[in-house]
């Protein structure tokens, strides 16, 4: 027999309430949804008819590649860790990353799709870690998974950057070079962008998470001040260390996978972890005033771990103009 629940009294430990206005930051959403979602299947679908009409020896690759991305969009789905539509795109997303930094006379897990892999697996348990106390502070995730706004917001920036890749991989294969491009050139420094993406997106993610399950209350950012949990900008120390460590392990999966040296991989982490505090600085300002939602801000972050790659490089004396 069911019972009407008697509505249950107010949390003390809830979430503090967001600055911007919930239809600003679901419009926000949206149209980074509308503007990248396009992007990414404008450019699986030049990849796909690239590499069948252009470069046969690459369709044996293709294949595997495709196989590996259907599981990947299916698994995502069937663990709940996004929506059929977030599935999909991060499907597109693997898909992409996979061809564009591998090579045919190798192994689909020699390319960005084994560091993707371990920030899928990381994030997953970091967002099941201690869900019971988040979810009493209404700070867990949905349990539909992560919208594909968000999937955009934390991976859109590697599908672009892997274009970059994509652009200079076409050139090689309409001059039949159909084997390991990029030797010699600065494809090493387009996969470093790439990694330090997905390995900012990681440290945001884990970061977040593990903070608000086991970090205690936060400081702000900006004032180093404590503040409750769940503010945008608020920062732990057992946060930090936690998605430094991912973004660690993500680089060093990297690292292997896409043959990358010490001082390249030493780069990577650099930027990323750059590019976590950056994304703390902005919840601490432009979010917390309202101006920008949460998927703004992470987009914002991968694209800023992207960008310092090129100084942190010239600093480290790798790379010239």
């Amino acid at each position: 027999r069911m019972t009407r629940a008697s509505t249950p009294a107010p949390s003390t430990n809830s979430m503090p309430p967001k600055t911007i206005p919930p239809n600003r930051d679901r419009l926000q959403s949206q149209i980074l949804v509308w503007i990248t979602a396009p992007l990414i299947l404008m450019a699986c679908v030049q990849l796909v008819r690239l590499m069948i009409l252009e470069s046969p020896s690459w369709n044996f690759y293709l294949a595997k590649a495709l196989a590996l991305s259907i599981a990947f969009a299916f698994a995502a789905w069937a663990l709940r860790a996004a929506t059929p539509a977030a599935a999909l795109i991060g499907g597109m997303i693997c898909l992409l990353l996979t061809c564009w930094t591998g090579s045919p006379i190798e192994s689909p897990l020699h390319s960005a799709v084994t560091p993707l892999f371990t920030l899928f697996l990381l994030t997953f348990l970091a967002t099941r870690a201690g869900r019971k106390r988040k979810a009493d502070r209404g700070l867990a995730e949905s349990r539909k998974g992560r919208r594909a706004s968000q999937v955009i917001a934390n991976l859109g920036m590697a599908a672009l950057v892997s274009n970059l890749v994509g652009d200079r991989v076409i050139s090689w294969l309409l001059q039949s070079r159909n084997t390991s491009p990029g030797e010699g050139s600065d494809f090493w420094i387009l996969h470093i962008l790439i990694l330090a993406v997905l390995a900012e997106a990681t440290a945001d993610t884990v970061s977040s998470e593990i903070g608000q399950a086991f970090g205690g209350r936060p400081i702000l950012l900006t004032t180093l001040r404590r503040v409750e949990t769940g503010v945008d900008g608020a920062i732990t120390m057992t946060g930090t260390v936690a998605g430094i460590l991912a973004a660690t392990i993500v680089i060093g999966a990297g690292a292997w996978s896409m043959h990358l040296h010490a001082d390249q991989v030493c780069i990577a982490l650099a930027a990323a972890t750059l590019g976590l505090f950056f994304d703390s600085l902005l919840g601490a300002t432009v979010e917390r005033k309202g101006w920008i939602g949460n998927d703004l801000v992470n987009f914002a972050s991968t694209a800023f771990a992207a960008a310092i790659v090129f100084p942190v490089t010239r600093l480290a004396g790798f790379f010239s103009c």
